[in-house]
């Protein structure tokens, strides 16, 4: 009995520094609408800087001192980064903003290995608080009773913010209509500035509070963000109050976890998240949120194929491809075949999510499904690559049947994170069913049939893969099929109205997307030769999201030069340089900045802005006039 006291006072300590994190997230995202992609890379930097400042000033005073500059500091970073790159693209697509947040993400990876270092660091103990207490014959730490009664703390504190001040009143007002409060006069961007400040400052005091616990190491944000994610879904994004419940729970879970189910420990709070959303797609104590920013992007004029001068110009792209093996090596057919795997993984959430309207943050796991489909039939069934091929592509369909079915129910950010928690859940497995997956040590020997072992035999297999499924995907994009999914995508009320599906209809779309992302998954397994769980983790699911971003949401086929463009600036960077993220992450700030649509989506806002211009020209016929209304 007393050892659970134990684990219950252990959880009720953690969920302290993850409420302060999770309400921060929750407090920017109520105001501002961003999904702080970026948020643990501020835990993390404030438990680095926290480090240096206490380690440096002695005693007491000094401790809590560094504590508080090192919260106050980390804010002032995000006030600046909020300044800088944020209220720039306030305006964009919500997708781009996280898309900015993650290129931050990826920079301060970098940036705290330039300065810390890469090992571990081990914080001071919080002066008079390094013992212990002893409660029930169980020695409790002195510091984790500090924390259960800060977060409290915290909690009243916010909600007299909130609920007693003039500045909390505003929040409040933003957070239920920000075009409102603009109206009256309220200056809204720094109170934009104020309110990410805020939320800051409270996910770097988290991390800072952290390091009498903790080490402190350069992937903590991922590890983190994770975790703070799933607090805010739980609780209801922009509920403070839902964050503190729901920091208890997972935490709560976690403790117990480890006693209870250790086999399935990690999965736990994911499969918390999924029934939470399942029964109130809202959270516990969330609101509906209206689509500000979701679709914009997507939506305005229609689509059109390719002219027949593009269509050349694709087709000569092709051919230029398929005799590259003529120019390259070995290892320059490797990184070709990449790119090709690529180019499907990235058509298939493009398809999801340009022509379904379905922004989903774990397309990971139908591209890891289809990669262990295809090695454990090679494993297991001794099945040659091409039946292989075959099966991994179905292990991911059905996959993407039994969650979209859940999924599709949900809209918005809601069923953009319970696709993630499917996917962690899907990762969860594979890393703990060793007797099945392996574990992290995976499944290795999976190599092509013998007619495909070539470099340059595999590369074209992969190439012409890659044509066929942007060629399905474009012709289902613009078949009835895929009008109806961007009605549905527009206006769901008017195309319910007239007798469109919208569960069916985008639940086929989730389920066509997870095949062909499992295809890309299966060749990827037999690029490799081997299979581990990262193909499913959180990262996996990000480089989806960055080479259709970069893309552009808004086009058929923007995907395609993400994918080469983010695939060749990744291999080219991580080749050249030790602080290949830090300049990955710089590069993707610019070009969102540069191209706040999209590298295909922005030119193609240009093009059509050039043609409408020049259709109000008094001196145009009525031929060319009709032209520049044309579909594009």
């Amino acid at each position: 009995m007393t050892l659970y006291l134990a684990q219950f006072l252990t959880g009720l300590a953690n969920a302290a520094a993850l409420f302060l994190a999770a309400s921060g997230l929750s407090v920017i995202f109520g105001v501002t609408r961003i999904v702080n992609f970026a948020h643990g890379a501020f835990v993390m930097l404030g438990a680095y800087v926290a480090y240096t400042l206490t380690t440096r000033f002695e005693g007491a005073f000094g401790f809590w001192a560094g504590i508080l500059l090192a919260a106050l500091g980390v804010a002032l970073v995000g006030a600046l980064v909020e300044i800088l790159l944020l209220r720039r693209i306030y305006r964009s697509p919500q997708l781009f903003q996280l898309l900015a947040t993650f290129g931050v993400t990826l920079m301060v990876e970098d940036i705290v290995v330039l300065v810390w270092g890469p090992q571990d660091l081990l914080g001071p103990r919080a002066p008079g608080l390094a013992g212990a207490v002893q409660i029930f014959g169980q020695k409790i730490p002195s510091y984790d009773l500090f924390l259960i009664a800060f977060g409290p703390l915290v909690l009243v504190g916010l909600w007299l913010l909130m609920r007693r001040t003039h500045f909390g009143t505003l929040v409040r007002a933003a957070t239920e209509d920000r075009e409102m409060v603009a109206a009256l006069g309220v200056d809204e961007k720094w109170l934009f500035t104020a309110v990410f400040a805020l939320g800051i400052f409270l996910a770097a005091l988290g991390g800072a509070l952290q390091i009498p616990k903790t080490a402190v190491f350069h992937q903590m944000d991922l590890q983190i963000i994770v975790s703070v994610f799933v607090v805010v879904v739980i609780g209801g994004l922009g509920s403070i109050g839902g964050a503190f419940l729901a920091a208890v729970i997972v935490s709560e879970l976690e403790a117990f976890g480890i006693l209870a189910f250790p086999g399935i420990s990690i999965v736990l709070m994911f499969l918390v998240m999924a029934v939470v959303l399942v029964l109130r797609p809202y959270g516990l104590f969330g609101r509906p949120i209206p689509a500000a920013r979701a679709s914009a992007g997507m939506a305005g004029r229609p689509w059109r194929p390719l002219s027949p001068p593009l269509r050349i110009a694709a087709l000569a792209l092709l051919v230029l491809a398929a005799v590259m093996p003529l120019f390259l090596g070995p290892y320059g057919l490797s990184i070709g075949a990449e790119m090709a795997i690529a180019v499907i993984f990235a058509v298939s959430l493009q398809f999801l999510m340009s022509t379904g309207g379905l922004e989903s943050f774990g397309h990971a796991a139908y591209f890891g499904l289809g990669a262990y489909g295809a090695a454990l039939a090679v494993e297991w069934l001794s099945a040659p690559m091409e039946a292989a091929l075959l099966l991994g592509p179905l292990a991911a369909l059905l996959g993407a049947i039994l969650f979209g079915w859940f999924a599709v129910r949900l809209s918005g950010v809601y069923f953009a994170m319970l696709t993630l928690a499917f996917a962690q859940i899907v990762w969860s497995v594979a890393f703990q069913w060793v007797a099945v997956t392996g574990g992290d040590n995976g499944i290795l020997g999976v190599w092509p049939a013998e007619w495909a072992s070539g470099p340059a035999a595999f590369y074209w297999l992969t190439l012409a893969l890659a044509a066929i499924c942007v060629a399905i995907l474009r012709h289902l994009t613009f078949a009835p099929f895929g009008f109806g999914l961007r009605a549905l995508r527009d206006s769901p009320e008017r195309a319910e109205a007239v007798g469109i599906g919208r569960e069916r209809m985008q639940h086929a779309a989730f389920a066509i997307a997870g095949a062909f992302a499992g295809l890309g998954g299966s060749l990827f397994a037999f690029l490799k030769g081997s299979v581990f769980p990262d193909v499913l983790a959180i990262p996996q699911s990000v480089d989806g999201l960055v080479m259709v971003l970069l893309g552009g949401v808004g086009t058929v086929s923007g995907s395609v030069v993400g994918a080469i463009g983010y695939t060749a600036a990744e291999i080219g960077l991580m080749s050249r340089t030790d602080l290949s993220r830090l300049a990955l992450g710089g590069l993707i700030v610019v070009l969102v900045l540069a191209f706040p649509r999209g590298i295909v989506g922005s030119l193609k806002r240009v093009a059509e802005g050039r043609g409408t211009i020049v259709g109000r020209l008094p001196a145009r016929s009525g031929r060319a006039a009709a032209d520049a209304d044309e579909p594009s």
